[in-house]
């Protein structure tokens, strides 16, 4: 009878305990980070894959290489034959060079007719058949630098085609190369090195763990007291430790309720309807993806 004595108390204080936890936040939910899951955009071999699961990587961070030999030949094939063509291109300037210095000597012999004309030793016939040679000279001059522009853009635009593929190989040997496309830490490694790899085939799963994401989930009575921008005290649970305060923001309320998802608590649970907010925690390295957490929402 003397041990029940001491029994009761020590229930109720229990009871009263786990009461006081559950009321203790406003709304509960699940850690969650931004996840990427980088898929190969090149078909081939891969000749290396230097991370393992845990890697600390940085935005745009080189980790790996799939064999774009083939890709590098036909880009070294697609140059050798744009020098070809350019080589072919018309030097417009020179040709017209020969064709004005025979317009300028048919002027100068123009002037000399016409002085001889003066003095009646040289005839009107003669002065007639150099104008008719000067204009002659300039139709083929004209002719001439028509038919060459349109030579020289034909070039070019082969030439300019021909770049285009350069251009094209140039994004596919890039695209070779396996990058991170965050800052992060690796979650899943899928392929490994000496593996065939294909176009859309996951590679590896990156999260970004700086920045955490609490998804919890508010009753409709709980909205008008919350906004987006506003901060909130985030409690994270670590088990036997027990509680640990963060600080949050409010960065998304959904505009949609949906019913309360089985492995979330809601203080209130006479609601079935819910609406899910995100809270932006920074993660001071402890803070885990699937770990439980709830709000306190600032009266």
């Amino acid at each position: 009878m003397k041990t029940l004595k001491y029994i009761i108390p020590i229930l109720l204080v229990s009871l009263f305990s786990c009461s006081s936890n559950e009321n203790e936040t406003d709304a509960t939910g699940v850690f969650e980070a931004t996840e990427v899951i980088v898929s190969a955009e090149a078909s081939g071999k891969i000749l290396f894959f230097h991370i393992q699961e845990g890697d600390e990587l940085q935005k745009n961070q080189a980790l790996g290489q799939i064999d774009s030999t083939q890709l590098y030949l036909n880009k070294l094939q697609v140059e050798a034959n744009q020098i070809a063509i350019l080589s072919s291109r018309p030097d417009i300037q020179s040709q017209l060079d020969a064709l004005d210095r025979e317009i300028e000597k048919a002027a100068f012999e123009k002037k000399r007719i016409e002085k001889l004309l003066k003095g009646d030793v040289a005839t009107q016939k003669q002065l007639d058949d150099i104008d008719a040679q000067i204009e002659v000279l300039r139709a083929n001059r004209k002719a001439k630098k028509t038919s060459l522009n349109i030579s020289t853009r034909a070039i070019d635009a082969q030439s300019a085609a021909l770049e285009a593929q350069v251009d094209l190989i140039n994004d596919q040997l890039r695209r070779s190369k396996i990058l991170s496309p965050i800052d992060g830490t690796v979650l899943v490694k899928y392929a490994e090195e000496g593996e065939l790899t294909a176009m859309g085939k996951p590679l590896f799963k990156v999260a970004d763990m700086d920045r955490m994401i609490l998804r919890a989930y508010v009753t409709a009575d709980q909205l008008p007291e919350i906004k987006t921008g506003q901060t909130v005290k985030v409690l994270a649970e670590f088990g036997k430790e027990g509680n640990r305060e963060y600080e949050g923001k409010i960065t998304w309320i959904s505009s949609k309720s949906e019913f309360t998802p089985k492995t979330i608590q809601t203080q209130d649970e006479r609601a079935n309807l819910v609406y899910a907010v995100k809270i932006a925690v920074q993660n001071d390295g402890d803070l885990k993806i699937g770990m439980y957490g709830g709000i306190i929402i600032t009266k």
